[in-house]
Parts: C-alpha cells; structure tokens; sequence
C-alpha cells in the first residue's frame, strides 16, 4: 500500500515539529495559541492545536523549554514557554544535522534513472 499525503506528512513532522516550536522561541516567549497560530498558517507543519499542548509538556518535562504565568488583558492568564539554554543547545544540533540531512533529501528526491 502506497501512503497517502496525510500519512507522510504525519511521518516528516513527527520528527521536525518539535524543533519548529524551539526555534519559534528562539526571540522570546511565546504563548500556545500564538505558537499555534504560526504552526498552522498553512496546515503543513500542523493541521491544528490538539498536539501542541502534548508537545510543549513533553519539551517542558525534558528541559527544553520553560514557563511562566502572565496575567493577560484579553482574559486569563497565560501560560509562556521560554526557551532554555538545554533547548537552545538541542536546537543549535538539530540545525546542524538538519541542513545536510535536507540536502540528502533533496539531492536524492532529485535523482534521475541512469539509462542502462
């Protein structure tokens, strides 16, 4: 069975979301709903809020990120995630990795059959 668009994009941001939220952070904090506001502009990187919230405990858990409440004027208080240093050093490697891990992709995406 050949996969469907649906479930490859699940695959590609399985492994890349979390790093796109550590890089939102990376000009100061930010709250949930405006981090999903950016992710899901297009519905490529996410196709809605339910799995941020799972992810930015899993990146709080791990170090990653950290948070703090402000009162806000629009309602509520709001929860904002920081990056930390372990979270800045996690996303300097991903971005290490990244660039020639996409280069392979792209280099191999763009091979053409050799006539035999």
């Amino acid at each position: 069975m050949v996969p469907g668009e649906d479930a490859i994009l699940s695959n590609l941001r399985r492994g890349a979301l979390e790093y796109c939220v550590l890089a939102l952070l990376r000009s100061g904090p930010r709250y949930g709903l405006d981090i999903a506001r950016v992710l899901t502009v297009d519905g490529v990187l996410m196709s809605g809020e339910g799995t941020l919230y799972p992810l930015l405990a899993r990146l709080r858990k791990a170090g990653l990120v950290e948070t703090t409440w402000q009162e806000s004027t629009a309602g509520p208080p709001r929860r904002y995630y920081a990056l930390t240093d372990d979270g800045e050093r996690a996303l300097a490697t991903f971005n290490q990795v990244w660039h020639p891990f996409r280069d392979a992709v792209d280099a191999a995406l763009e091979q053409r059959a050799e006539p035999t």
